[in-house]
């Protein structure tokens, strides 16, 4: 339905235009008129037309000035101007208000409808814009969500992978570093002790709570109900925050809660974490969590409750955590770098007056770094006297000495980590290429590939092209060419046949395949290598 608003001061023009549009639209066109300027703007202030016609000379505000108008309030209106006279100046005027046609009467049939087809053109293209815009709103509505979810499982439930969390921060356009967790609790002391049926009858409210947090905080991202919580991480500068900004955090979400509240019928408490690194932020969950716990209050703050280990001051926690977070990843050097640090420091700080709280750190780290690594499988298999001389060694040898055998031992649990890892890797990859050169001559596929192997398609075609430089077709496909390529030396094997025999029972298939690795057919390949 098109809305066609036509302005002139002649009721035979309105007539025969109305006429016009009836006939070749017929009830495709809902249609107004006005035979006045001022009427032209106050029938489009209500009627919002599509298209209007309009003639330049109506007594009062003339067309132009009445196209002005009605472009303030209605920029989406197509016009078409008509006139009497074929003046330049109104032509001039009309283009600059980006008029679609200027006709001049008397109005000829065929011009007029087809001025009229191209403004319903327009109009289409337009709506169909529109649409296109909501659906994909609408898909981004749908998809936003589940990216966020992903970001929260990836940082809270899952050992930190980099390359994931880097890639949903760029979906999400995330930039900080740091952040810290709000972890949303439902239902008051009664409906804690159903917290699976909260969780449940929460989840009709789950688009609507998601919109209350955007609106205290856009950058805000939401993860998915879990029991009767729900965690939210929100992004952070480096810098833990002062008094007053954790006063304005605290009040922001006690506004949250009252909206919660009030759009729900549910209650809520919400406990608050530390700001902490990307790759900490399981430990900022586990603070809000223990601040629901400790607190009786409907918000707790870390800070405000014994849920977190204090240092003092001059503790470099930050090289304390760079030792664990590389030693778990594998990262070998950066470990170690981190460990020498962390040893100078006490070095240089505290060797002289606290000796002894040196040689039980060191040893402290050291059976932790192992304990990490047997937990990781690199260690092989735990013997309960391994470690006899460790006690003897952390208290009784020099501290340069202790310095180094510290650096030593962190070193080579990284290393086992790593060494495990490119272990299982490589034995991976070996068995897969053992199934495949004994199976290329089938019909096997990626999946039989990773079940032989007993793992994941997606992890299986992920590694082999990291490890390989290539995926599995190309691996198979150039495997099952190199022998092709032997057989066809033999002039008494049928092209078919050797085909079959390297896993392609199509012929034509075959020799597609064949062409597009090496540049020419089986027939002409055979013709250029063998000699009568």
């Amino acid at each position: 339905m098109y809305r066609v608003l036509i302005a002139d001061d002649e009721g035979i023009a309105i007539d025969s235009l109305t006429f016009l549009l009836e006939k070749n639209y017929h009830d495709s066109c809902e249609i107004r008129s006005a035979r006045s300027g001022r009427a032209v703007i106050e029938m489009a202030e209500s009627f919002r037309p599509d298209i209007a016609v309009m003639d330049i000379q109506m007594p009062g505000i003339n067309g132009i000035e009445a196209i002005r108008e009605i472009r303030k309030f209605s920029p989406s209106t197509i016009f078409l101007v008509v006139t009497a006279y074929d003046k330049f100046d109104y032509a001039k005027q009309a283009i600059d208000l980006n008029v679609m046609s200027y006709l001049t009467k008397p109005l000829e049939r065929d011009t007029f409808l087809d001025a009229m087809n191209k403004a319903m053109a327009e109009i289409d293209r337009s709506r169909e814009r529109r649409r296109t815009d909501l659906r994909n709103w609408e898909k981004l509505e749908t998809v936003v969500p589940v990216i966020e979810s992903g970001l929260i499982y990836s940082l809270l439930l899952q050992d930190n992978e980099p390359d994931t969390i880097d890639r949903y921060r760029n979906l999400l356009d995330l930039t900080e570093d740091y952040g810290y967790i709000l972890l949303i609790e439902c239902g008051d002391n009664t409906q804690l002790d159903n917290p699976i049926g909260t969780g449940i009858r929460i989840q009709e409210y789950y688009s609507r709570i998601r919109d209350i947090i955007k609106e205290y905080d856009h950058s805000a991202v939401i993860g998915q109900i879990m029991m009767n919580k729900i965690p939210v991480f929100i992004p952070h500068g480096a810098h833990e925050p002062d008094y007053n900004e954790r006063i304005g955090t605290i009040d922001r979400v006690r506004l949250i809660i009252s909206q919660l509240e009030e759009k729900t019928g549910v209650s809520f408490r919400i406990g608050i974490g530390h700001v902490k690194p990307l790759s900490e932020m399981k430990l900022s969950y586990q603070e809000a969590l223990r601040s629901l716990s400790a607190g009786s209050g409907p918000v707790a703050h870390a800070d405000d409750l014994p849920v977190a280990c204090e240092y003092e001051g001059d503790y470099p926690i930050d090289i304390e955590n760079a030792i664990f977070d590389n030693l778990k990843r594998g990262n070998t050097e950066a470990a170690t770098d981190a460990a020498d640090r962390f040893f100078t420091w006490m070095e240089t700080v505290h060797a002289k007056e606290h000796e002894e709280s040196v040689r039980m750190k060191a040893l402290e780290f050291v059976l932790w770094a192992e304990h990490v690594s047997y937990e990781d499988g690199g260690m092989g298999v735990y013997r309960f006297t391994d470690r006899a001389d460790y006690l003897k060694t952390a208290t009784t040898c020099d501290i340069p000495s202790l310095h180094v055998w510290f650096i030593t031992k962190i070193r080579a649990a990284a290393e086992k980590i790593a060494s495990k890892t490119r272990t299982r890797a490589d034995s991976l990859i070996e068995r897969a290429r053992n199934y495949i050169d004994s199976h290329y001559q089938s019909d096997i596929s990626l999946d039989d590939v990773s079940r032989a192997i007993n793992i994941s398609p997606y992890y299986f075609s992920k590694l082999f092209k990291e490890e390989s430089g290539v995926t599995f077709i190309e691996y198979l496909t150039n495997l099952r060419i190199s022998q092709a390529k032997k057989l066809l030396t033999d002039p008494e094997i049928s092209i078919r046949d050797i085909g079959v025999a390297v896993g392609y029972q199509d012929p034509n298939y075959f020799s597609r395949i064949f062409r597009r690795a090496v540049g020419v057919s089986p027939t002409e390949f055979r013709a250029q290598n063998v000699t009568a």
